[in-house]
């Protein structure tokens, strides 16, 4: 007769002791399953005792996580949380270096566990801990008076940076109770030229997290810590010091006030940080793993975003420097000087003017500057016109002068192609958007020059006038060429060119004919499908292959995914997985150390769900983990990829999808558990969508 579905058989292990085989009811208080283990090994005083499981990740037995624990599985008797953190409390504030050593990589280790790190934090010992960094200076020269090797400092300063990171990272403590001389301290160990890279990366990674955190200590952290101080992290080799440096800059940049951006991208500029990230990462020859993919995508978007500005400002027809600007286009394109006014040739000179503003393509032929009163893209269109004028005269004046040429029905608009189709782009960069936290779609030719949204107008604009003649298009067809252009550059971007030039070559291969025959291919893959035979054949056979799909599904479910960890400080190394047992009745879950290579197994997961327990799904804004002030959760495009399972009163499963394109397809799947109906939301990227 098997065993009641609340027993469970585990081994316990004891220090000193053969492990023991026990049954735990877990109808039974923990305490109560404690106190009897205790006894079996004649120890007294058991609420000083704790379960723990017996892995790499020691995390503590609780109420709350005891259905984690599994036939089989096996456990350790120790210290409880409270006494552990007490006896860690006392240990690093040791006179022994060897002692305080020790103990604080056991506390880097411990506070991992939120059960741990509250009673730690109860202690007091994030003080204790900041206090230890702000006397650095101090625990040196004991160092160095007891011939503590420099190398020893570096791993107690390590160790205790990684402590504080870890207790941070469980959201107990605000980051704004933290002192300037902390903050000093931190930036300090950035500032120096020689410091250990344990202690760098710890310290990159604070600074972020308090300037991500924290609007009072982005001043501090700003205060302390200058561009020219982070650049000689990005000229090693270690890339994970180069992305928490990337990280630090874009956390600077993303807070910074409107008014002081432009500054530090001007200072950007002139620290020519674009070269240095072009030069030691995105052409080194360590493969750019996901983490800086996703900072390289953060800098992109937060540099096009200093557009913003630009595209939502009208030009004032009244403003006699933003009209000399359409004097110079006019100039530039048909080699003319402004006439002299005087009176005689007023009518003559307007006449003229309207004339040449019809041939360079403006709507309004009178006053173009009206055409510039439309934002987005407002005057980031005449900026763009103005520096394919003065930068690709000669590709400025071919266009001009080619169109002005042709029979007025031919003619590609100049003025408006430029107006349209840098709206156009400002929509395909997302320019005005903030950054997703999930996304690492960088573009390594942005990075290839100081002027990349310029040159890639130069061009696109380029590309429009030749697609216009090999459409043999008129005014009537203005948006249809549009549309052609927009996937002629979609489909360009999609294969990720190195350079401008490459995008350029990529653009001459998809020319309006290829796109043609394209979209031919994609049409009659698509009529296949839709035939009369193939529809009769699909009803057909519609149920055998939606229970196909459905098992597809439940086995893709079985074999889970891995999720990146979203905290408030970086996810890099953070990962959580989630998986359905294979009855299909429990989700199991739990923290891993590193991106797995192939599926977990369900005992090396911690946590668990029975999918009877399920309350709710909740999406989008709903989601509680897009309600907390997060500094990039609260886009549109992060909201539409949050999910969370409500399984308790207050108790939730938060997940956010990797992207759009995976969010797109959500899914519907229909459990059935004996009598109990549950209709369960996944998206597909937990779920993929497949026929055959």
């Amino acid at each position: 007769m098997p065993p009641p579905a609340d027993i469970v058989k585990v081994a316990i292990e004891w220090p000193g002791a053969f492990p023991k085989l026990m049954e735990i009811d877990q109808k039974k208080p923990l305490s109560a399953i404690i106190k009897e283990v205790c006894e079996g090994w004649s120890l007294g005083s058991h609420e000083n005792f704790a379960l723990q499981i017996a892995d790499s990740t020691n995390f503590y037995i609780t109420e709350k996580n005891r259905n984690d624990i599994k036939n089989g599985s096996i456990l350790r008797l120790t210290t409880s949380p409270y006494q552990t953190a007490v006896q860690l409390h006392e240990r690093i504030q040791s006179s022994s270096m060897d002692a305080k050593l020790e103990a604080l990589k056991d506390l880097a280790n411990a506070s991992r566990d939120i059960t741990f790190a509250q009673e730690f934090i109860n202690l007091d010992g994030i003080s204790l801990l900041t206090q230890m960094v702000e006397s650095g200076t101090e625990v040196c020269w004991v160092c160095l008076c007891l011939c503590v090797s420099p190398c020893s400092f570096g791993d107690l300063l390590s160790f205790t940076l990684t402590a504080f990171v870890e207790l941070m990272d469980h959201g107990i403590v605000s980051w704004d109770t933290f002192s300037v001389a902390f903050i000093k301290k931190i930036a300090g160990y950035v500032n120096k030229s020689a410091m250990d890279i344990a202690v760098l990366q710890r310290s990159l990674a604070i600074l972020e997290s308090m300037v991500l955190n924290s609007q009072d200590l982005y001043h501090k952290v700003a205060q302390e810590i200058t561009i020219g101080q982070l650049i000689p992290h990005l000229q090693g080799t270690d890339q994970d010091i180069q992305t928490y440096t990337i990280a630090v800059i874009n956390a600077l940049f993303l807070k910074a006030p409107e008014e002081k951006r432009q500054d530090m991208a001007h200072i950007l500029a002139q620290k020519q940080l674009r070269s240095i990230i072009l030069s030691n990462v995105i052409r080194s020859p360590t493969p750019i793993n996901d983490e800086m993919a996703h900072q390289l995508y953060v800098l992109q978007v937060l540099t096009f975003n200093l557009l913003e500005d630009r595209m939502m400002t009208k030009m004032d027809p009244q403003d006699q420097a933003q009209r000399d600007i359409i004097f110079e286009l006019r100039r530039i394109a048909f080699d003319v000087e402004c006439e002299p006014n005087n009176g005689g040739s007023t009518e003559k000179r307007k006449s003229m003017y309207t004339r040449d503003y019809k041939k360079l393509g403006f709507i309004n032929h009178v006053n173009p500057a009206v055409d510039f009163t439309q934002i987005p893209p407002g005057m980031l269109a005449l900026d763009n016109m103005l520096y394919l004028a003065r930068h690709h005269q000669d590709a400025y004046i071919r266009i001009v002068l080619e169109n002005s040429s042709r029979e007025d029905k031919h003619e590609c608009p100049f003025g408006r192609s430029s107006i349209e189709l840098t709206k156009m782009l400002c929509e395909i960069l997302k320019v005005g958007e903030l950054p997703s936290e999930n996304c690492h779609d960088f573009h390594p030719m942005f990075f290839t020059h100081d002027r990349s949204f310029e040159e890639f107008f130069c061009i696109c604009i380029q590309l429009l006038n030749k697609t216009w003649k090999e459409m043999r298009a008129t005014s009537e067809d203005f948006n249809k060429v549009m549309q052609v252009v927009r996937e002629q550059i979609m489909r360009a971007l999609t294969l990720k060119p190195n350079s401008l030039d490459q995008f350029k070559s990529r653009l001459q291969n998809l020319s309006y004919t290829e796109i043609l025959k394209i979209r031919q291919s994609e049409r009659m893959n698509q009529e296949d499908f839709q035939s009369r035979p193939i529809l009769e054949l699909r009803e057909k056979i519609q149920p055998e292959i939606m229970e196909l799909i459905k098992q597809q599904r439940l086995n893709r479910l079985c074999e889970g995914t891995c999720f990146r960890k979203i905290s408030s400080r970086r996810r890099q190394d953070k990962f959580w997985y989630c998986r359905l047992s294979p009855n299909h009745k429990v989700l199991h879950y739990g923290d891993l150390e590193e991106s797995p290579q192939g599926e977990v197994p369900h005992d090396s997961l911690q946590d668990k769900l029975p999918v009877a327990d399920i309350k709710a799904v909740i999406t989008g804004k709903d989601c509680p983990h897009m309600k907390e002030k997060g500094a990039l959760k609260q886009n549109k495009e992060v909201l539409e990829l949050a999910f969370s399972v409500l399984y308790e009163s207050d108790e939730y499963l938060n997940f956010i999808a990797p992207d759009k394109h995976e969010v797109s397809q959500q899914l519907l799947l229909t459990f059935y558990f004996g009598d109990f109906f549950f209709f369960f939301f996944f998206l597909s990227f937990f779920v993929p969508y497949c026929l055959f």
